[in-house]
């Protein structure tokens, strides 16, 4: 898509000045992005300062790179074209503010490092919210209109408030040993530079205008952080979609973004055409959000369209094999293609990623098996098997997880990530197929190759193995049947349907969508963005560019269907 609109014309080519763009989806938002990122590196000239581009996923940030690098090549731009960084929003707060300057305000010894959950050390981190420990990794930590700091967790869809002053006495005595979770990171953050003001001063020194897209994503946290950076002096333009704002657990409404181009100073923009999808599905998206957005496409030659879908709980198996059927029979391509659900649990389960056998680590190393067998899913079962390979080490450095899995980093780790990554893919010496039978075939296997594994890996790199291995991985739980079900053995595996959540998948183009709802998804969604609920069956329509389905329990049709198809929605028979 090139700059065609005089909308993207105006943003491209704005003041520089501070701005709001409220875009909707498909609106091309990424490449205006980089084309105002470039003019504005223009406009400075020869000023050193640095102008930052940031978004919320390597996905984005990679776009945002190959897009820009194209750019500066026909604009001339000379040796100010490095002068830009494009990151994430927590890549950049990692490397400016929190790796080299927070272990001051953490109280820590050493530079701070990132835990994902499965380091052993982390046992002595939990907090109590009723019967259970919960570990800290699922601590969440927002920031309230009052400037008070706010912990809580997750469970069930719902936000369970922690004692604020016990949760921060956890959180300050793990920032002592230098570590800090995704979500305590931004708190970290937010502490350095309230208590190092020459840090904050310098950061806005060195990037006085910063752009950040997807800016619906901004949570409390990234706020409090965004409005420092702002009073420091910084240019901070923000551009997004409100309406898709499903981050809410963290505050993440789209509310910021929404009243952000009310501030004096603040230029208010918007971007109201749609590249992306067929214009029966544009409308659909208008009637939920209440927008009159134009559709760029025509109408489709091929089959297309809007429709709705009953389904038992029982056949969800046979949803899919229609809706893929359907994606076949319209010309579509079914690696363009999604299922998506509301929670990771069903996706999981729909996707063959549920490990309800064995326990423990051993339950790890049977999901890593499904990842590899079933959804071809490498990174994934890697990520588990060497969370587990840690578990079973006497003494693993604190941080050897995150450190594996971002070797490019780490590159002390490389070969002992051979090593993991080897046992990981081989079925025949390594991690065993998933096709032999649970206790007494699978078992016997995984555990005598771990011990080798774990043997190999202290003659190499210098770690023991802890002790007491075997009872560590105990066949408790495990059945008399294959970890994976003859159905799925005897499957085509060259192309399956991508099966995931609706979060997973904000910011994609994708031929066809399948959205598996219950009968309050379809209810909130009907209702439009006024909810996170709705906000996300709104992600899930915007997603799709030809097709688009919705799954509908079929004990809620009788009631539903009117409104269905009062909202353009057809039934498929």
């Amino acid at each position: 898509m090139t700059v065609n609109s005089t909308e993207q014309h105006a943003i491209i080519n704005a003041p520089l000045t501070p701005m709001s763009v409220v875009a909707c989806a498909g609106s091309g938002k990424t490449r205006t992005a980089v084309r105002r990122l470039a003019k504005i590196r223009q406009q400075l000239g020869d000023h050193r300062g640095r102008v930052a581009l940031l978004s919320f996923s390597n996905v984005a940030v990679d776009t945002f790179t190959q897009g820009y690098q194209k750019l500066v090549q026909d604009m001339s731009l000379g040796v100010v074209a490095s002068r830009v960084e494009i990151d994430t929003l927590d890549g950049f707060i990692t490397r400016n503010v929190l790796h080299p300057h927070a272990h001051r305000t953490m109280g820590a010894k050493q530079a701070p490092y990132l835990v994902i959950g499965s380091e052993a050390f982390l046992s002595g981190f939990s907090f109590w919210p009723g019967k259970f420990p919960v570990s800290i990794n699922q601590m969440q930590v927002a920031i309230n209109d009052n400037a008070a700091l706010e912990f809580c967790y997750s469970h069930n869809d719902q936000v369970v408030p922690l004692d604020p002053v016990e949760a921060e006495k956890l959180v300050q005595r793990l920032g002592r040993t230098g570590a800090y979770t995704h979500n305590l990171g931004r708190y970290w953050c937010y502490r350095t530079l309230q208590d190092q003001p020459n840090i904050l001063r310098a950061l806005v020194r060195r990037y006085p205008y910063i752009l950040i897209d997807e800016a619906q994503d901004i949570g409390t946290m990234h706020q409090a952080i965004i409005e420092q950076l702002i009073a420091a002096g910084a240019q901070v333009s923000l551009i997004g979609d409100p309406n898709q704002g499903i981050y809410e657990f963290a505050g993440a409404d789209g509310k910021f973004l929404a009243e952000y181009g009310k501030r004096p100073n603040v230029s208010s923009y918007g971007l109201t055409r749609n590249y992306r999808s067929a214009p029966v599905i544009l409308d659909l998206a208008n009637r939920i959000s209440a927008r009159a957005d134009v559709a760029d496409r025509g109408t489709p030659l091929t089959a297309h369209g809007t429709f709705f879908v009953p389904y038992k709980t029982a056949d969800r198996e046979k949803l899919l094999e229609s809706f893929q059927a359907a994606v076949i029979a319209a010309g579509l391509k079914v690696e363009d293609s999604a299922v998506l659900c509301r929670g990771r649990e069903l996706a999981n389960k729909l996707a063959g990623k549920a490990a309800p056998v064995g326990q423990g680590l051993v339950q790890r190393f049977a999901l890593a098996a499904l990842y590899r067998d079933k959804q071809q899913d490498y990174l994934g079962a890697f990520k588990l098997v060497a969370g587990c390979i840690t578990s079973l080490l006497a003494a693993p450095p604190h941080a050897l997880v995150t450190q594996m899995i971002q070797s490019g980093r780490y590159p002390e780790t490389r070969p002992l990530c051979r090593l993991i990554w080897s046992f990981t893919r081989d079925a025949n010496l390594g991690l065993p197929s998933s096709g032999l039978l649970a206790d007494t075939q699978w078992h016997p296997h995984l555990l005598a190759r771990v011990k080798a594994l774990l043997a190999t890996i202290e003659k190499e790199h210098g770690l023991k193995s802890a002790d007491n291995v075997g009872n560590k991985l105990a066949k408790k739980g495990l059945p008399n049947t294959p970890l994976m079900a003859a159905d799925d053995l005897g499957a085509n595996q060259t192309v399956r349907l991508r099966i995931d959540t609706v979060h997973q998948v904000k910011g994609e183009s994708l031929d066809a969508v399948l959205y598996i709802a219950t009968k309050e998804h379809v209810s909130a969604l009907l209702a439009g963005v006024g909810t996170e609920v709705g906000r996300i069956g709104y992600v899930a329509i915007t997603r799709a560019r030809n097709l688009m389905w919705l799954g509908v329990p079929a004990n809620a049709l009788k009631e539903l269907q009117p409104a269905l198809t009062a909202n353009g929605f057809k039934e498929i028979g």
